[in-house]
This record gives structure tokens, C-alpha cells and sequence, in this order.
């Protein structure tokens, strides 16, 4: 294994070529509810979600922005290596007088914390929105799109919780939420029963990256990913953006929003590091590794400034979201996002994520899904 391949799967979504694609689509694929049916389903377990993980963490359902000031600092950048950048626009207004330059957000991670301010949260209380956003870097494939739909969530907390342990429970809360949402559409829609695609199980795995990394040294994040869950079907990776011993960390995760960088200790007493992670399952319908969730406790002013040094984007620090964090204007918190679409999309045991979710797809894959009796949604 070279540490070229490593590299190369640090950030990039999605497989990288329409040839792979085709070769890991499902060739035995016969949808099990039909386009009206689904969704009457997608719609019944969005309400599910949103409503339980509100009371299951004490949130409450808020407006969320599609577009940003550029100049705030709040959009979300994704990963650490400027792979992926927002779509920029400028907005003249009143014949160029009081101009805008804006952004299509990615993602409403930094938003949200800054929201707990302007709606009044305490410690113990959050916000969870419905989030749409547009990636426009993403590559195309059967579960990345460039629409892109999460419940975005924020809960305020006290200094004292940000630990590994609070995370662990916070997590847990959400998967609850997550199984109970399957159980409740195998009630509603009884054709998703099959043995053919086994139930989540009732609790995940959790390890760290760095045990993972120990566990399979030579193999890159995706693949370390994909072994992992050959043995345990969900899983919860802890410590994602740390550098591993193999001098890279588990993903390019950005720096001004999940603590990455705090010194944790793990069940049985070893240093490890990080205060996030990832939810991902075994898909039994395309055989391959599903990302959930990405969540994490977020920075302080002083892992901020740790995190921004290690990446060396110490510019950030003059923008107006990041001042707000160094002054201690805005609260401590934890936050993630749940994929709407590839939540849908794995609980209704579908191939792609066009068959839940509107959005654009070159024809090249349109014509590849039809093949093997997969409709994606125009």
C-alpha cells in the first residue's frame, strides 16, 4: 500500500469514476415499494426523525438559511484542503449601493452555533433545522449529490460535558432515534419486511481512528471503514481529523467547527484524541460502507486557535464567526448533521439516492441505474 492512495482517499466523495459505478451496482435490484409509496414512506419517516430527535435531545425545530454573507465566516468549507468550495454570487441591490457578496451554504454547521445565541439556548437546550444545501464539487454517484437535504442540529452545553463520554450518550440518543424510525416503517409499510436486508442492529460499535488505523495500518479510510464494518454493521468512529501514526488523519474534517484535537482517554486508559466522529453502516443493498451522521463537541477558543495552526488557516481567526468564538460570544456546544436523503434512502432498502431525493444527474448514470432497474427521480 502506498501512502499515494491514502492520501487520495483523505477528502474526495464518492467512487471517482462512472466505470466503478457501474461495476458496484446492484444487479439483482428490484425496489420494494413503488414511486407513489415511497414517498408516502420518505415523508412518514422524515416526521419520525425530526420529531423524535427534537424530544430525544430537547430541541426545537428552526428556520435555517440557504445562503450566507460571504464575509461572516459561517459557511461551511467541509474539509481542510479547499477541495470543495461554496457557490459564490454576488447580490448589487439598490444599483450596487449596498451590495452583497453571499454564498449558497454547504452545510449550516457554524450557523447553528451562532443561532443557540439568537434563540436564547441554555445548556441542555438546542435547535435542529431542515437543512438544504448545494455541493457543487461533489462527484455524482449512487449516494452523493450535490443536493444536499440534513437535519442540522445544535444543543448548548456546559464546559463540563465536553468529554467523550457526553458524546457517547449523545450519540446513542440519536441512534435510538435512528432504530426506531426503521421499526416504525416496517410497521407502516410491511413490504420493507424481508429477509433478504437485515434490521440495524440495537446498539453500535464505537472505536476510535486511532484503532481502527492499528487495526488495519496498510489499508486507506475507506477501506478501513469497509473492514470494520464486515464484523460490527454500524459503527460510531471516534477522533476524525486527528493525525494518525500513519501521518494523516481519518478524513480532512475542517478545523473551525468539531474538536478534533482535545487529548481523550479511552475505556480501558489509553490516550486517544477528539471529541467527534462519524455514524456509518454496512448497506446490504449496494454492499458498501454508509455514512449517516457526522456530529461532533465544538471548539473552543483555544482549540480553535490549535486546530487553525495545524492547518495553517490562521487567517480564519479575523472573521466574524471565529471572533465570536475567542471572545466566548456565543455558547459552548455539540452539533452534527443526519442525512436526510441517505438516511431515507438506506431505511426504505433503496439502491440510490435519486430514487428518494430531486436533484440533477448526468445522463450517463441515468442511463446505468435504468439498466439495472434503478429510477431516479427528475
Amino acid at each position: 500500500m502506498t501512502t499515494t492512495l491514502k492520501e487520495a482517499d483523505l477528502a474526495g466523495p464518492g467512487i471517482g469514476s462512472y466505470e466503478e459505478i457501474e461495476k458496484i451496482l446492484p444487479r439483482d435490484y428490484t425496489p420494494l415499494l413503488g414511486p407513489r409509496e415511497t414517498q408516502e414512506a420518505v415523508f412518514e419517516c422524515k416526521r419520525y426523525i425530526a420529531d423524535h430527535l427534537c424530544k430525544a435531545l430537547n430541541l426545537i425545530m428552526v428556520e435555517a438559511p440557504l445562503i450566507v454573507d460571504k464575509a461572516s465566516g459561517v459557511n461551511d468549507y467541509l474539509d481542510r484542503d479547499g477541495s470543495r468550495t461554496p457557490i459564490d454570487f454576488h447580490i448589487s441591490n439598490d444599483y450596487d449601493k449596498h451590495p452583497i457578496d453571499a454564498q449558497v451554504v454547504q452545510a449550516a454547521t457554524k450557523w447553528k452555533r451562532v443561532a443557540l445565541r439568537q434563540f436564547g439556548m441554555k445548556p441542555g437546550e438546542g435547535l435542529c433545522t431542515d437543512m438544504r444545501a448545494v455541493r457543487k464539487d461533489y462527484f455524482l454517484d449512487h449516494d452523493h449529490s450535490a443536493y444536499v437535504d440534513q437535519w442540522d442540529w445544535e444543543l448548548a452545553i456546559r464546559e463540563k460535558d465536553r468529554n467523550l463520554k457526553f458524546l457517547t450518550d449523545v450519540v446513542r440518543s440519536i441512534w435510538k432515534v435512528i432504530r426506531g424510525a426503521e421499526r416504525h416503517l416496517l410497521r407502516k409499510f410491511p413490504r420493507l419486511q424481508t429477509d433478504k436486508y437485515p434490521e440495524l442492529p440495537n446498539e453500535l460499535t464505537f472505536i476510535h481512528a486511532e484503532d481502527l488505523l492499528d487495526r488495519f495500518p496498510d489499508k486507506p479510510r475507506k477501506q478501513r471503514e469497509t473492514a470494520i464494518l464486515q464484523d460490527h454493521p454500524a459503527v460510531f468512529i471516534y477522533g476524525i481529523g486527528w493525525t494518525l501514526k500513519d501521518g494523516y488523519p481519518h478524513e480532512m474534517r475542517a478545523a473551525d467547527y468539531d474538536d478534533w484535537v482535545t487529548e481523550t482517554t479511552s475505556t480501558d486508559g489509553r490516550p486517544m484524541h477528539g471529541l467527534n466522529g462519524d455514524i456509518l453502516v454496512w448497506n446490504p443493498v449496494t454492499h458498501r460502507r454508509h455514512e449517516l451522521s457526522s456530529m461532533g463537541i465544538r471548539v473552543t477558543k483555544d482549540t480553535l486557535r490549535m486546530q487553525l495552526k495545524m492547518t495553517g488557516q490562521e487567517a480564519f481567526l479575523s472573521l466574524p464567526y471565529h471572533r465570536m468564538i475567542l471572545n466566548d460570544e456565543i455558547p459552548l456546544s455539540i452539533g452534527g448533521g443526519i442525512g436526510q436523503s441517505r438516511t431515507v434512502m438506506y431505511l426504505l432498502r433503496k439502491a440510490h439516492l435519486g430514487e428518494v431525493s430531486v436533484t440533477v444527474w448526468p445522463q450517463v448514470l441515468k442511463e446505468m441505474c435504468a439498466k439495472r432497474n434503478i429510477r431516479v427521480l427528475d
